[in-house]
């Protein structure tokens, strides 16, 4: 018998008995739940997060992402397009327990706001469309939460909508995510019959009444769904008892498990990542809630629950611990930065272990500084509320610290500690920028930095041939949002170029060279000699290097010059300026003059060595390919694909979903600029479809002499 989950029960009772609390907390570490809502664009988040607030009591009436009035998207370009840009923080409190609540985008061009939001989050709620199932941007969203093993529950909206199919979303849950599910509610009624939910814990119906559905009728079990409400409980507890022996002992005395005992083994379940509870319901329409917010505070971990922060000591390397303890060392994690306009910079931070109060110093590892604390602010979205304390499990902002950026660890310098990093994209797109006039050009770069260091997939950089500035970004959108920024927010209506896309090099073949530099500089000799190999890697492995050449040939001081001469020749590349991706570079061998030999001479001899051996090794560009999910209606099926393939587009499926088709197709990036307008024009503007990044492939030859100019 497997017994983690009893593990999980004994290690979560023994991290109750050792979180320590400073006295003045409003809900004691056991009682916090930070947590992230999570989904393909257009399922319902925002919707979602708005009802949360409204019943919480932090809203007293309830934006509309369709109005442009919600809370969460506060940002003008959000407004208008009726999307989420960036994420939100805010925090509520329900049933005694302080839930801290950011709402991530959904859209591909921001998926950097989900990662760093996963990052400091205990758990999740994946929001699923009734109608749409499992989508591309929702296994991109749930394969980050992997990444960080946060605990998740399943929230299936828009159950009042026509084709709605709870069975069909959660056999995709289970299978597009290989996620060990299982309903705790099933929904009563659906489409324009969707009346509530049905509680298979507590065996009961749930109606919701009043403008607002603030009112709950709780009701038995319509006679209709009474005999699947038993068998889907009977389910639910048989696929728990499998892996619970304390819940398996209940089961075996008598199958009609208590309410209690139900609860707790899915939230041992839930807090192990074993299971995803699935719950229902309609957000626009106010049903399902109250209950989901239940779900949240019932099932999800709390910062006693998860695992203790690993880090590195940034002197020694030595491993370090960090529990969630009031009366510990200070340990957070800077996660995001933001502009503001009436408070300067924010730096949102998530506490691990200790208490930041404002008067208090903070160290950096990674600038050796320390920083005194001005300001602290509780997030409500675009507000903020001034407090002294954020204590230890909890989400909030730094007003005016410098020099601290995305993933950077704050800590007492006293106890330092470094913890992992913030996994970032790299950019697909660029664009070239320029201001109007010569004076503004010192502002454009000002304004160009402060988004950058907002947003950590945005990056600037110089053309060498042209001298022009680039501006690079995950897509179309990312970029124009950005530039509308720089309108908006700094009063600069810089022109723009049309989008290029980031093309890649690699070779594909084993390869070797060796040069020597051998010059006079200043009046003295430079002498170094380098021989390298290059290895091609699969794609998406990143770049490698090995030192397997002696130190007497290559002393150890030299070998982060030869590196730094090996990053060099990969960032400029050789086909066409682009920078050379998944290769593995072996130095092996070189040639060290006492007398002669110096940094520069290293540097230069590893640089043109890289580029002779990479010559040899059929270079070629890559591009990125992105993956396409188009929802049309059925009739527009063929002109769809027709254009898809003029595209050098492959299709992979073509699925019949209620009245509509889903087509999935792998196109490059440079074949989809304006494609928004193609599809609207095809399908008299009633088909939609999402993208996001899949892979690099190779150019074709007739395609690589264009962009090459040949």
């Amino acid at each position: 018998m497997d017994t983690a989950l009893n593990k999980e029960r004994n290690k979560t009772m023994q991290a109750d008995a050792r979180g320590r609390e400073a006295p003045g907390r409003r809900c004691g570490l056991a009682k916090i739940r930070n947590i992230g809502i999570i989904a393909h664009i257009d399922a319902g988040k925002t919707t979602t997060t708005e009802r949360i607030l409204f019943y919480t009591g932090r809203l007293h009436r309830m934006g509309e992402v369709h109005d442009g009035t919600t809370v969460m998207d506060w940002m003008a370009q959000e407004k208008e397009r009726g999307i989420t840009i960036t994420s939100a923080a805010t925090t509520c409190f329900w049933n005694e327990h302080q839930v801290n609540v950011i709402d991530t985008p959904g859209h591909v061009d921001f998926t950097v706001e989900v990662e760093r939001s996963l990052r400091v989050l205990d758990g999740a709620i994946g929001v699923f469309c009734g109608v749409g199932g499992v989508q591309p941007q929702s296994e991109t969203v749930w394969h980050q939460a992997d990444r960080y093993n946060v605990p998740r529950i399943a929230f299936v909206n828009k159950m009042d909508r026509l084709g709605a199919d709870f069975d069909t979303v959660v056999d995709e849950i289970r299978e597009k995510l290989s996620s060990r599910v299982a309903p705790v509610q099933i929904p009563w009624g659906s489409g324009e019959d969707h009346a509530g939910v049905v509680d298979l814990v507590a065996m009961q119906a749930y109606a919701y009444d009043g403008d607002c559905g603030e009112n709950i009728r709780i009701v038995p079990i319509p006679e209709s769904l009474a005999a699947e409400a038993e068998q889907a409980r009977a389910a639910l507890i048989e696929l728990l008892a499998e892996h619970d022996e304390a819940l398996l002992g209940v089961y075996v005395d008598s199958p009609d498990v208590p309410q209690d005992e139900l609860i707790a083994a899915i939230r041992r379940a839930t807090v192990a990542h074993q299971f995803v509870p699935v719950l229902c319901g309609s957000s626009l329409k106010n049903k399902g809630i109250q209950h989901l917010l239940d779900a949240v505070t019932r099932y999800l971990p709390s910062p006693l629950d998860v695992e203790d922060v690993r880090g590195q000591h940034p002197g020694t390397n030595a491993i370090e611990m960090r529990a969630a303890d009031d009366l510990a060392p200070l340990a957070g994690l800077a996660f995001k930065l933001m502009k503001d306009e009436y408070v300067g910079r924010l730096v949102f931070v998530r506490v691990y272990s200790g208490q930041l109060t404002k008067g208090q110093s903070v160290y950096n590892p990674r600038t050796r500084q320390r920083f005194r604390i001005n300001r602290l602010l509780r997030l409500h979205a675009d507000s903020r509320e001034e407090v002294d304390t954020i204590y230890s499990g909890e989400i909030g902002a730094i007003a005016g610290l410098k020099g601290a950026t995305t993933g950077d660890t704050l800590c007492a310098e006293n106890a330092p500690v470094a913890f992992e990093g913030i996994t970032v994209p790299e950019p697909v797109v660029s664009m070239a920028i320029e201001p109007k006039s010569q004076a503004e050009s010192d502002r454009l770069n000002d304004a160009l930095e402060a988004l950058s260091s907002e947003d950590p997939t945005f990056q600037i950089s110089d053309d060498p041939e042209t001298g022009q500035k680039l501006i690079h970004g995950m897509g179309e959108l990312h970029l124009e949002v950005l530039k509308d920024r720089l309108t908006r927010e700094f009063k600069l209506d810089a022109k723009a170029g049309r989008p290029m896309v980031a093309y890649r090099e690699t070779v594909f073949e084993t390869c070797v060279a060796s040069h020597t530099f051998d010059r006079e500089i200043g009046g003295g000799r430079q002498f170094a000699t380098i021989s390298i190999q290059i290895d091609p890697l699969p794609r998406g492995s990143g770049n490698t290097i090995e030192f397997d050449v002696s130190t007497l040939d290559l002393p150890a001081e030299f070998h982060s010059h030869v590196e730094q001469g090996v990053r060099d020749a990969e960032a400029t590349g050789i086909v066409g300026n682009y920078k050379i991706v998944d290769v593995h570079v072996r130095i092996s061998g070189a040639v060290y003059d006492p007398e002669s030999s110096t940094d520069t001479a290293f540097r230069s001899a590893a640089v043109m060595a890289f580029r002779e051996a990479a010559m040899a090794g059929h270079p070629a560009l890559l591009e990125p390919i992105m993956s396409l999910s188009i929802v049309t209606p059925s009739e527009y099926v063929g002109d769809v694909l027709g254009d898809l393939n003029s595209r050098r587009g492959k299709v992979q499926e073509v699925a019949a979903v209620g009245l509509t088709h889903k087509v999935s197709a792998s196109v490059p990036l440079a074949e989809l600029f304006g494609y928004a307008t193609t599809v609207r024009s095809l399908s008299k503007g009633r088909a939609s479809y999402t993208l996001e990044p899949r892979t690099f492939e190779q150019v074709p030859d007739d395609v690589a002499a264009k962009i090459k100019g040949v």
